[in-house]
């Protein structure tokens, strides 16, 4: 909005971290693309934004080479179309905000590399994940209720539900890691079907 204010959103970047370490652990020379304030995986290339567009180029350039795009990160869907260059002072003249979208970087980025997306909704779970899942093009989809206390923003759990072109499965309250390793498990099974 300003030098000082800006447009954000409730993630804190948990199950990113949580899916590069676990692909780390597993063998993989991992990327991770962020503007979460964690501290950095260790043996994993961390590449800091602050923009979805910054995040946008930066994703590009790490798929060039890559066998898998997980896409944890909840980006804004919009920004400020004229950010002020100086501090808005409160109460000297009403606000009013012009907003813009921002790139779709899950629908923009494509290749040969299996695509995960997520979904983190607070109604329609089911229905709003796979009409995302269709409308990019995904392999695979994690869907969330981001509403629930216990799982989404902000918290070390989380429940999911995993759909692709064949269903949907649920899965019970888990860690984030734990969460990270079932979808792994996923895009394992999915590298071997294209390998195949």
């Amino acid at each position: 909005i300003d030098p000082v204010r800006m447009l954000t959103n409730r993630s804190s970047g948990k199950q990113g971290y949580a899916l590069a370490e676990a692909a780390r652990d597993r063998g993989a020379r991992v990327t991770l693309v962020s503007s979460a304030e964690l501290p950095p995986p260790v043996a994993v290339q961390v590449v800091r934004v602050e923009t979805a567009q910054q995040m946008l180029e930066a994703v590009q350039a790490a798929c060039r080479d890559a066998d898998a795009l997980l896409m944890a990160a909840a980006v804004a869907d919009y920004r400020v179309a004229h950010p002020a260059t100086e501090k808005l002072k409160k109460g000297a003249a009403p606000l009013t905000l012009e907003l813009v979208e921002n790139p779709d970087i899950l629908a923009s980025v494509r290749g040969p590399f299996v695509r995960v997306g997520f979904a983190a909704e607070t109604s329609d779970l089911l229905a709003n994940a796979g009409a995302k899942l269709r409308a990019k093009g995904l392999d695979l989809i994690v869907a969330n209720d981001v509403s629930a206390r216990d799982a989404g923003f902000g918290v070390e759990t989380n429940r999911v539900t995993l759909l692709d072109a064949s269903g949907a499965e649920e899965l019970p309250l888990l860690s984030k890691r734990e969460v990270a390793e079932r979808v792994l498990d996923r895009v394992v099974r999915l590298l071997a079907e294209r390998r195949a």
